[in-house]
């Protein structure tokens, strides 16, 4: 069945016990202002979608069983990003020790360089930067399109970890 309708993602809302803290996090992440709609309810606007946190009170009055804060383990955020390592290093650098790191800067089999860490509530977050020609076109064909262009490289450029200081990887985990 065809619609003529269009679909698309607007936004994501992560339910969190403490709202301050995961919208300082993503703050950090994203660079983006927080849009403070009510005192536990957050929007953090990016330029392909919004990222919006609120408490579990906050949607408590919607229907019983509403989703509790930190009980997800079933979905990666993914944050394209200019320079998975730069971003890293800052968020490493900011939150220091309560970093949850589950994967350095690794270079991926299909092209991206990628960090998997978690927020402060322990939803994965994926942190990935498209840097072969095969990567970054795949990424071209879909949305977001990278903020800039990333010059190409070639395979050799990272495969050795000497040569770069970069992890590799075969594991499918993200991107």
């Amino acid at each position: 069945m065809t619609h003529a309708s269009t679909v698309q993602l607007a936004s994501i809302r992560v339910i969190t016990e403490n709202v301050p803290r995961l919208v300082r996090f993503y703050e950090v992440l994203t660079g983006a202002t927080p849009q403070h709609l009510t005192e536990d309810f957050v929007e953090l606007v990016t330029p392909s979608a919004t990222l919006a946190v609120s408490s579990s009170a906050r949607v408590a009055f919607i229907t019983p069983g509403t989703p509790r804060g930190g009980a997800n383990n079933s979905a990666i955020a993914e944050f394209l990003v200019d320079d998975t390592t730069a971003v890293y290093e800052r968020l490493a650098a900011e939150f220091g020790d309560e970093l949850d790191v589950v994967q350095p800067p690794t270079m991926m089999p299909w092209g991206n360089l990628s960090a998997l860490i978690r927020d402060p509530d322990g939803s994965l977050v994926n942190l990935y930067t498209p840097v072969t020609p095969e990567a970054q076109l795949l990424q071209h064909n879909r949305t977001p399109k990278p903020l800039r262009a990333s010059p190409p490289i070639r395979s050799a450029d990272h495969v050795s970890p000497t040569a770069s200081g970069i992890e590799t990887s075969t594991r499918p985990l993200t991107r």
